[in-house]
């Protein structure tokens, strides 16, 4: 049978064939196995025979490599890529931080290191970005410069005062298999630097940075990405389980061969990498869980948020309202007034033109009583000169 790629870079590897025949024979094997989705047994037979590279992101793997009291010299180089200078682990850390459990599933990673100048750094690997991952990061680097704090001061022998000056940097590292869609907004960036800094330029040694890695991103741009840069071949290392990738990464980088021998060992025990299997896939069902409840917490936010707004527009409205109703309230009034008053007004005319009829009639009276009398007279004088 033909080898595959990798097959032969890791002849280690068993073939799809010897891999389903060591499922077919153990029945709890098998019943796991067949358990799975069509897609899921491809992709278990895929890694384990070389068909596709190993997903490094994948919980027991990145810790395996990863492990900074077996292999520090990993990550150590991994930190000097990304702090640009050269650093050495001196001590791993107890995490025990303020993180809660339930953000614990989200995690493939969690490690917290301190460095030879004293400086700790918490190195997390995601697989799905957290809402929020800003503010939550900044909880969590809190956390660690606190404990870094109350260390040093407990350190000091009696004869030494603590100064502020003791404290060293706190970095807060998050490799992101999917980093979602603040990050996809900066489609061309996959390394994101953060610290304080002043409005005016003043200069001060604020302690907390941050470094967020979109390992997604680095991958659909990877075409451009030049692998004489070592942090990319660190990215290419974690993100990618393309076959030619990796032929690609260990030609050029020889030391990451010696990485993959060490995952494939562990692909040799089939029921053990069944078990694994199994794990990572409810991980990622709870993962996928948490992430939708997280969006759909931000989702509620903002719809709250949204309302409030319309609330709080409606409610000037209805004041504005309120308003123009007692303005019309009192237009009405006023004309109201004005009616009476020009009723009263239009009384007083009717009466004046009554008195004025009333007097016209009297005149007219008169001026008739009048003529008569001039009639009465003019008969009298006409009669006087007849006689």
């Amino acid at each position: 049978m033909q080898k595959t790629k990798l097959q032969v870079y890791f002849p280690m590897l068993k073939t799809r064939e010897e891999i389903r025949k060591t499922i077919d024979e153990r029945e709890s094997l098998a019943g796991m196995f067949y358990a799975w989705e069509k897609k899921q047994q491809n992709e278990f037979l895929d890694f384990c025979s070389g068909a596709r590279g190993v997903k490094m992101l994948y919980d027991v793997f990145a810790k395996a490599i990863l492990d900074p009291e077996k292999y520090p010299e990993r990550l150590n180089d991994i930190l000097s890529l990304l702090l640009n200078k050269k650093v050495t682990i001196i001590k791993v850390l107890p995490n025990e931080g303020i993180r809660i459990a339930a953000e614990k599933s989200l995690l493939v990673m969690d490690i917290v290191v301190k460095l030879e100048d004293g400086s700790i750094a918490n190195v997390e690997i995601q697989k799905i970005g957290y809402a929020f991952p800003g503010q939550r990061c900044a909880c969590y680097s809190s956390d660690l410069l606190l404990r870094q704090y109350k260390s040093t001061r407990e350190a000091l022998d009696s004869k030494k005062l603590f100064s502020y000056r003791d404290m060293r940097n706190v970095y807060t590292i998050v490799f992101l298999e999917k980093s979602g869609p603040l990050f996809e907004m900066y489609p061309d960036d996959h390394l994101h630097y953060f610290e304080q800094e002043s409005n005016t330029g003043l200069k001060l040694e604020l302690l907390q940075k941050y470094i967020f890695v979109p390992i997604d991103i680095y991958l659909k741009n990877k075409e451009n990405k030049d692998i004489s840069n070592r942090l990319n071949a660190w990215l290419l290392f974690l993100g990618s389980d393309d076959p030619g990738d990796i032929i690609r990464l260990i030609e050029r980088y020889p030391d990451f061969k010696a990485m993959y021998q060490q995952i494939y060992r562990i692909c040799q025990n089939v029921e053990d990498m069944m078990g694994l299997f199994s794990e990572e896939l409810a991980k990622m069902d709870e993962n996928t869980v948490k992430y939708m409840m997280d969006e759909m917490q931000e989702e509620i936010d903002r719809k709250m948020a949204e309302l409030a707004e319309l609330e709080s527009n409606l409610a000037k409205k209805d004041e504005d309202l309120a308003k123009k109703d007692e303005d019309l309230a009192k237009k009405d009034e006023d004309l109201a007034k004005k009616d009476r008053d020009l009723a009263q007004k239009d009384e007083a005319l009717a009466k004046k033109d009554a008195d004025l009829a009333k007097k016209d009639a009297d005149l007219a009276k008169k001026d008739a009583d009048l003529q008569e009398a001039l009639r009465r007279i003019a008969e009298l004088e006409a009669e006087k000169q007849h006689q």
